[in-house]
C-alpha cells in the first residue's frame, strides 16, 4: 500500500527496455546524437510549434534554470503560496539565480487568485526600486494539493502577466496528470493560454530520470544552455534521457500511464469517503487524495504497512478538523493497483 508519492513507484518496463535497446554502441554525446534530435522534435510536435528542449536531472533544477533564464537583478518571482518551489526546494531558485526571491500569493486550495497577483506585482512600483523587480510568475500544474487550473485559470494569470510584462513558468512535474484528467492538448495548457516555458516531468510518471525545460517562447531563454552547462546539469550520455523520452511518448504511454494514476486516485478516494473511518479533505482532481483521519486511524494504516504522509491545511479548505484529526496525503500511480486500495479500504472498514 505505497502511496507516500509517485515518486516511489519504479519504472514502467517499456521504458526500462528502451534503455537497454540504447545501452549498446556509441552515439554522439551531450544532447547532439541522432536519438536526441528525434525526441526534440518529438517535443516540438506534442506541443505543436518548435520548442527548445534541456534536459536535466530533477523537477528542482528544472525549475530553478527556468528562474535563472528569466531573472533579472533584484529579481522576484511570483509564486503560490504552497508551491513546491517556494516551500520545498531549499532555496534553490535564489542559489542558481544568484539571489532573487519568492513572492508567495494566496489562492484557494493550491490555485493563485489573478486578482491578488496583480496586486502582489503592483506594491513592486519603479518608486520602491531597493524592494526588487518581478521578474516572472510560476504556476503549478497539478498543483500541490491535487487541483488544477483549467484553461481560463490559466489564461487569466497569463493576461495579469503580459500586463506586467511578466514571462510565465510551469512547473510541470505532474503536468501529464494534469492532461490526462482535462482531456486538453499540451499546447492548448501552456502556450496557447500564455505559458511561455514549462518544467516537464516524466520522473514521477514511470520514467528512470527524465526532467527538461521546454522553452515555448522562442524570445525567452537564449542563455539556458549556458546556465545548465554552468549548474552540472548537461549530460554527456544524454541519449539515456532521450531514451527514457522516446518511449514515454510511443504510443502515448505518458497519458496511458498518467491515466491510469488518476483512475486509482478517483478509485481510492471513492474508497476513503464509503469508509466509517475517513472523509475527503476535498475532491481530487489528479493522482493526489487528500484525506482526514483521525490520529489513531492513520496510525494503524501506517502500522499495518500504509505509506503515507501528513499534510498541512491548504488555504481556502473550508471542512473542518476535530482536535484528534489530521490530514493526510495518499498519491496513485502508474503502478499503483487495485489491490492496494482494496487492502487500504478493509483497513478503513
Amino acid at each position: 500500500m505505497f502511496f507516500a508519492s509517485d515518486n516511489w513507484a519504479g519504472v514502467h518496463p517499456d521504458i526500462s527496455a528502451n534503455l537497454s535497446r540504447h545501452a549498446a554502441g556509441v552515439a554522439t554525446a551531450y544532447g547532439d546524437g541522432d536519438l536526441d534530435r528525434a525526441v526534440y522534435r518529438r517535443f516540438s510536435e506534442i506541443f505543436e510549434r518548435e520548442v527548445q528542449v534541456f534536459f536535466v536531472a530533477t523537477g528542482t533544477a528544472a525549475n530553478a534554470l527556468s528562474m535563472a533564464a528569466l531573472n533579472r537583478i533584484g529579481g522576484i518571482a511570483l509564486c503560490h503560496s504552497e508551491a513546491h518551489m517556494n516551500v520545498d526546494e531549499f532555496g534553490a531558485m535564489g542559489f542558481h539565480t544568484g539571489g532573487a526571491r519568492m513572492a508567495p500569493v494566496p489562492g484557494p486550495l493550491g490555485r493563485m487568485n489573478p486578482e491578488a497577483l496583480d496586486r502582489a506585482i503592483k506594491r513592486y512600483s519603479q518608486d520602491l526600486a531597493p524592494a526588487g523587480q518581478p521578474m516572472a510568475v510560476t504556476v503549478t500544474q497539478a498543483t500541490e494539493v491535487g487541483t488544477l487550473y483549467s484553461i481560463d485559470d490559466v489564461k487569466a494569470i497569463a493576461e495579469v502577466s503580459r500586463r506586467h510584462k511578466l514571462s510565465l513558468h510551469m512547473d510541470g512535474a505532474r503536468f501529464a496528470n494534469a492532461i490526462a484528467a482535462t482531456g486538453v492538448s499540451p499546447a492548448e495548457m501552456t502556450w496557447k493560454s500564455g505559458v511561455d516555458l514549462i518544467s516537464f516531468g516524466g520522473t514521477k510518471n514511470g520514467c528512470w530520470m527524465a526532467d527538461a525545460v521546454v522553452i515555448l517562447n522562442p524570445e525567452i531563454g537564449k542563455d539556458l544552455r549556458l546556465l545548465r552547462q554552468r549548474s552540472g546539469q548537461t549530460f554527456s550520455k544524454a541519449r539515456f534521457i532521450s531514451a527514457q523520452f522516446e518511449a514515454y511518448f510511443t504510443d502515448d504511454l505518458w497519458l496511458k500511464m498518467a491515466g491510469h494514476a488518476n483512475q486509482m486516485a478517483a478509485l481510492l478516494a471513492e474508497t476513503i469517503e464509503d469508509a466509517p473511518a475517513g472523509k475527503l479533505a476535498w475532491l481530487p482532481q489528479a493522482n493526489e487524495v487528500f484525506a482526514i483521519l483521525t490520529r489513531e486511524t492513520a496510525d494503524k494504516l501506517q502500522a499495518a504497512g500504509a505509506k503515507f504522509y501528513e499534510w498541512g491545511v491548504p488555504q481556502g479548505f473550508d471542512g473542518h478538523l476535530g482536535d484528534k484529526e489530521a490530514i493526510y496525503r495518499f498519491v496513485a500511480s502508474f503502478a499503483t493497483t487495485t489491490g492496494e486500495i482494496d487492502r487500504l479500504g478493509q483497513l478503513l472498514a
